[in-house]
């Protein structure tokens, strides 16, 4: 029934019986047989369908959600069964908050693929909650966020400490001055995350820790896009300092000396099941022994 559901799924996402077709080398015939098939063992309709479109109705819709949760047990369940008798190979589904991803994973990657290069990594960047979503739905084969969450289902293991620091303009007035005070920090335009990001919850529990009340926040989706509004002068941000090292090197941005920088958080790296293949096993190994920058 594996099969059926993969069907289903790719018709689902594709949102067509011909791509689906294409995408498995079937005929568009025998795609909807496999379908018809699932819908009478589950003894209802998933899809509804005309001559413009194909979509999921709400069936339809718990089917594929779990049906994607299903075929990421059964391909992690035939991995360590592979495992078993194999070396380190194979696919590794690897998620990161963008702090992370962006500015330390590639480096990780580029080591494993030269140590192991029968191992496929891929990798999903984005949000911790994101992250943290794709991991519980068996999506990814492990995460590494940054942020306290609470997910009973999943197992947490604090892994690095991240150090952040207030950067601005490499012409920004305040640079200019003697001694910098809080006020002066709460007057400018914070430029934060948006909700869900490690990151903004790093800026908030920042405010709360040192009683700071900004009088604007704007907030961007990327780290990249907000380091880029600083450096054209919209205003200054809380940001890891792995993060920002090239555009400090090259007077981009300058770090804010202020009385209880730099300031501190933790990374962690999620997993669901307790079981792991050879390849999360050399990776997650190579996670620990890394060198931090």
């Amino acid at each position: 029934m594996d099969k059926h559901l993969r069907i289903f799924i790719t018709v689902a996402e594709k949102q067509s019986f011909s791509k689906a077709a294409e995408e498995h080398y079937m005929t568009q015939p025998a795609v909807s047989q496999y379908i018809r098939t699932l819908e009478e063992s589950m003894g209802m309709r998933l899809l509804e369908r005309s001559n413009k479109y194909v979509r999921l109705n709400k069936a339809g819709e718990i089917v594929y959600h779990y049906g994607k949760e299903i075929l990421g047990l059964y391909t992690t369940m035939q991995n360590l069964a592979d495992d078993l008798m194999n070396h380190a190979n194979g696919p590794l589904t690897i998620g990161a908050s963008y702090t992370f991803g962006e500015y330390v994973l590639p480096k990780i990657i580029a080591d494993l693929q030269k140590s192991y290069p029968d191992i496929e990594p891929a990798v999903t960047i984005g949000n911790t909650a994101h992250i943290a979503d794709l991991v519980a739905a068996h999506q990814l084969d492990i995460g590494i966020v940054e942020g306290h969450f609470n997910r009973k289902e999943m197992i947490i293991e604090e892994f690095a400490e991240d150090e952040m620091v207030i950067v601005a303009s490499s012409d920004n007035k305040l640079l200019l001055q003697e001694e910098i005070e809080w006020n002066d920090l709460a007057r400018e335009t914070w430029v934060v995350r948006e909700k869900g990001s490690g990151t903004r919850e790093a800026a908030e529990n920042f405010f709360h820790q040192f009683g700071l009340t900004p009088s604007k926040v704007i907030h961007f989706s990327s780290t990249q896009s907000i380091k880029e509004s600083v450096a054209a002068g919209l205003g200054i941000t809380l940001l890891s300092k792995w993060a920002i090292q090239k555009e400090v090197k090259y007077g981009d941005l300058k770090m804010i000396p202020i009385k209880g920088l730099p300031f501190t958080r933790e990374f962690f790296i999620i997993t669901k099941s307790p079981f792991q293949t050879k390849a999360l096993e050399v990776f997650n190994k190579m996670l620990h022994d890394f060198k931090m920058p």
